[in-house]
């Protein structure tokens, strides 16, 4: 039995039950469950602080709701960060597209103005443009936007958008380079025929079919792992009788503070190099930003 034909016996109403018998090499006797059926709703977008100011939102993919989901979850970034967000990054890793609309309401939830992407093809009604309106969610901060051999056609589209308009810095692999639009025509004896009627162009003409994205700043897959602090060294702390610098209690109330964010932080941090990268060039744009000002 192929997964298809199994997934095929399981589906039906919702509120129904079916029992399941798994059989697994590490148990001795088959395993029986039951299980109740549902509508199964995916969250397509997520997010958490990285560092105190800086946000993370990861879409996996593009739904009808995403534009809404975006920006409940950039308002609950912007409170957990006393209002205000000092760079995000936005995650487009693996996305394979989706829905038109919301990849040009995400970019269209970044960019104040300008084209963001437009179609053309052999005949007249094959092309569109879509526009952006006066809007920031993060209010011009810094962004980044992580991309790789996963990420096609409607993340290509917000991806290609907002480094066109220098909106934000893409990092990571060059995409998949899927820009072609199909237009589906209903067929006699309930088929249908899928037709590419035209491509998908960047606000500086490029074209995305079978290009993709190029990254500004390229990644290498790599894998992080702590090093342990060289030991050896004398430090003027370690000296006898050494003078105090006077911001001790300051200090200690800082890491009592900041010791949960941290906490948090390092998980994903740890396991993910690319976004490790982000979160450090986010913070060195805002310190040449805070030097020039």
């Amino acid at each position: 039995m192929t997964l298809t034909d199994a997934v095929k016996i399981m589906r039906g109403k919702p509120g129904t039950s079916i029992k399941l018998t798994i059989v697994r090499d590490s148990e001795d006797k088959p395993i029986h469950v039951t299980i109740v059926r549902d509508i199964i709703k995916v969250k397509s977008v997520k997010s958490r602080t990285l560092a105190p100011g800086y946000g993370y939102v990861r879409i996996s993919h593009f739904q009808t709701q995403t534009v809404r989901d975006l920006e409940k979850v950039i308002n609950a970034l912007k409170k957990e960060n006393k209002g205000h967000l000092n760079g995000l990054v936005l995650d487009l890793r693996n996305n394979p597209g989706g829905v038109l609309n919301a990849a040009v309401g995400v970019s269209d939830s970044f960019l104040p103005k300008g084209l963001i992407v437009y179609t053309e093809g052999r005949v007249d009604d094959s092309s569109f443009k879509f526009k952006a309106h006066p809007r920031d969610l993060v209010n011009g901060a810094p962004m980044v936007v992580l991309v790789n051999g996963g990420s096609a056609s409607a993340s290509e589209i917000v991806a290609g958008a907002l480094q066109d308009h220098k909106r934000a810095i893409i990092m990571g692999t060059k995409t998949f380079g899927k820009g072609s639009v199909q237009t589906i025509l209903p067929m006699n004896n309930d088929a249908a025929l899928k037709l590419t009627t035209a491509r998908y162009y960047t606000p500086s003409g490029r074209s995305i079919q079978a290009e993709g994205i190029e990254p500004d700043i390229v990644l290498s897959k790599v894998e992080i792992a702590s090093v342990e602090q060289e030991e050896g060294y004398l430090k003027e702390a370690d000296l006898t009788g050494h003078l105090e610098n006077g911001n001790s209690d300051k200090s200690s109330k800082s890491k009592k503070k900041n010791g949960t964010a941290d906490e948090a932080e390092e998980p994903l941090i740890k396991r993910d190099y690319a976004v490790y990268e982000a979160l450090n060039l986010l913070k060195g744009l805002n310190i040449i930003k805070t030097h020039r000002n």
